[in-house]
């Protein structure tokens, strides 16, 4: 009858110290070859854009600004939840004198226009 008494006990110190024993061991002396050095990052540098996803929210730097005057299907696909057809109704409704007009024309909804309203930009083509 004693040791089914300690078995929950048991089990709860088994649950609790699991998770620590499981951490990754430290070592405070840097050596020469160590393997943090010759390992691959666990994360990927650049993030890959994953071509099945259909509604397409792949985030686009804030660096990138797209043209929506002049800008490809999949560069549009690219824009946060910008899907394939809303990329097809925002060529089909070129061309733009300001982003605004994505949702005065009803190319886009209003909230995935304000999702990507910082991302793009209806450049004037010198004609």
């Amino acid at each position: 009858m004693l040791k089914f008494s300690r078995l929950p006990m048991g089990l709860l110190a088994l649950t609790i110290a699991a998770p620590v024993m499981a951490q990754p061991a430290t070592t405070t002396a840097p050596s020469a070859t160590s393997p943090s050095s010759t390992m691959a990052p666990a994360v990927p540098a650049t993030p890959k854009a994953s071509t099945s996803d259909a509604r397409g929210s792949t985030a686009v730097p804030k660096t990138d600004v797209v043209d929506i005057n002049s800008a490809t299907a999949a560069e549009l696909k690219m824009l946060p939840c910008v899907s394939e057809n809303d990329a097809t109704k925002i060529i089909q409704g070129r061309p733009y004198t300001d982003k605004s007009q994505l949702v005065s024309k009803k190319v886009v909804s209003e909230p995935t226009y304000e999702k990507i309203k910082d991302h793009v930009v209806a450049k004037q083509s010198k004609s």
